[in-house]
């Protein structure tokens, strides 16, 4: 096993241990709040399918996830304001314009302050392994397999094209045709460009570009709903 495999390998654990702890805080709160979401260990045996896929990212000439040659501005600063970006929008057409009025209890989407961190990290991990580390990594192997690479390409435009579809065609809104749209085009355009900075800086990169968003949309708007704006 190389060092860049087992820095793969040792980084996916520590995130799987957060998912380990979230859980363990998670039953402390049972009883105290009305929509609170959990995981239960069963999410850590899925977690668990990505891990082969770590031995294949250099295979499918994606970056390993700390790679020398990558700055942290490119594997973590410029993702999450990608992400925060995305958020923000998504906090001015849901919450500013479609529910102004104050919340009455804590919606399902957010969660209680700080297990919302523990909750949304491993969430969007959890995402990105079954989004974008295993149909992707197979994808591009696939890529290089056939015909020795010669489209190449073209595999990867199809991958990210297929791989950030798949969110926005599953989260679609029921009705308003200017919701469904915007929340297709935000959808598709955040998750294509995970794909393209995963190609550029790896696995690491498109889970930041998810925080980001998640920081802004699911963590900080929560506080803010929960702390702020609920009526008691």
């Amino acid at each position: 096993m190389t060092k860049e495999i087992k820095q793969n390998v040792l980084t996916y654990l520590v995130f799987v241990f957060i998912a380990i702890v979230g859980i363990a805080y998670g039953k402390t709160l049972v009883g105290h709040y009305q929509f609170l979401r959990r995981w239960d260990f069963q999410n850590i045996l899925l977690l668990s399918l990505g891990i082969p896929f770590l031995f294949f990212q250099a295979k499918a000439t994606l970056p390993d996830f700390w790679q020398n040659n990558i700055s942290n501005k490119n594997r973590f600063l410029v993702p999450v304001l990608i992400g925060i970006v995305f958020g923000i929008f998504d906090i001015i057409v849901f919450k500013i314009i479609l529910h102004p009025q104050p919340y009455t209890e804590l919606p399902p989407s957010f969660q209680p302050f700080p297990y919302s961190i523990f909750l949304y990290f491993s969430g969007a991990f959890e995402v990105e392994i079954f989004y974008r580390l295993i149909p992707f990594t197979l994808i591009l192997l696939l890529g290089k397999w056939y015909k020795n690479g010669k489209y190449f390409k073209s595999f990867f435009w199809a991958g990210a094209i297929l791989t950030a579809l798949r969110e926005p065609l599953e989260q679609l809104p029921a009705d308003g045709w200017l919701l469904i749209l915007y929340s297709f085009v935000s959808g598709f355009l955040m998750n294509f460009l995970q794909a393209v900075w995963y190609k550029k800086a790896g696995f690491l990169a498109s889970l930041s570009i998810r925080l980001g968003h998640y920081l802004c949309w699911h963590i900080l708007l929560g506080i803010y709903i929960e702390h702020f704006e609920l009526i008691k």
